[in-house]
């Protein structure tokens, strides 16, 4: 008699959990597969070091069930990000594969504030650029062989302290370990490679004469100094001194896009 009203027990139980299952746990589940959410996916292929910009990501609304945690939610969080990987169309925008700052290898490209100009020259040969060991934030003196064609050897007073800021070779890759600040993704072959390229931090008149000097190819850059970058500074500032001297109508054009920096305040 017990044993059947310990299985009639047992079968009320039963009954009472599975109707549990049925009507609370199931619907609970169901709603969560079934909830939608909206979540940032490309729109086309991004590659690594891109700025995303409007036209390159979409919102879309998926069902939020088993989504990642770092999935991006909101369009206007994404764009003006750069992106670490390259990225295909219809992929889902991670956190983890954006940041704030442009790829290391062409950071100092995106500091220029209108008053200067990036330019690179040719290392035509080895000893032309200081046999490879050139870094970024180095100052350099341009030396300019037949120089004007007048059969003399000088430094132009244009370009007496030249702030390097890339030095490439010619796989596009930058060679110092300065600018590029990652070599941990590059193979040790990129690393051993010699400059091709080095590209100067110029004012527009400094960049007419270096481009004049690079289609006579003849220019040898000599090292003045290396270190910090508060020092470095005093060489710029005393270049820049020298420019307001020689071009000061041109100085003066460039002052409010300057935006009163210390270096104009100097040639004042």
């Amino acid at each position: 008699m017990n044993f059947i009203k310990n299985r009639t027990v047992l079968g009320v139980l039963c009954i009472v959990l599975s109707l549990l299952i049925c009507f609370a746990v199931t619907p609970l589940f169901n709603s969560r597969i079934s909830r939608k959410v909206d979540i940032v996916r490309v729109a086309k292929d991004i590659k690594a070091g891109d700025k995303i910009t409007k036209d390159m990501v979409q919102t879309i609304e998926v069902g939020g069930y088993n989504l990642p945690e770092n999935v991006m939610k909101n369009k206007d969080t994404v764009i003006g990000k750069y992106v670490t990987a390259d990225m295909k169309a219809g992929d889902y925008i991670l956190n983890s594969k954006l940041t704030d700052t442009p790829a290391a290898d062409n950071a100092y490209l995106y500091n220029l504030n209108g008053e200067k100009q990036a330019i690179s020259v040719t290392v035509k040969s080895f000893a032309n650029g200081l046999s490879g060991k050139l870094i970024s934030g180095d100052i350099v003196s341009v030396i300019a062989p037949d120089y004007k064609k007048q059969g003399t050897t000088v430094i132009p007073a244009e370009l007496q302290y030249v702030e390097v800021i890339g030095v490439t070779a010619s796989t596009g890759y930058d060679t110092d370990t300065k600018s590029n600040g990652n070599t941990e993704n590059q193979s040790a072959d990129k690393g051993k490679q010699l400059p091709s390229t080095v590209t100067l931090l110029v004012s527009p008149e400094q960049s007419k004469i270096l481009a004049d000097l690079e289609a006579d190819g003849k220019l040898h850059l000599s090292l003045v100094y290396r270190g910090g970058k508060e020092n470095a500074a005093k060489f710029t500032e005393a270049q820049d001194k020298v420019l307001t001297e020689l071009y000061p109508s041109a100085k003066e054009k460039t002052k409010p896009a300057a935006g009163g920096t210390s270096s104009s305040e100097g040639g004042k």
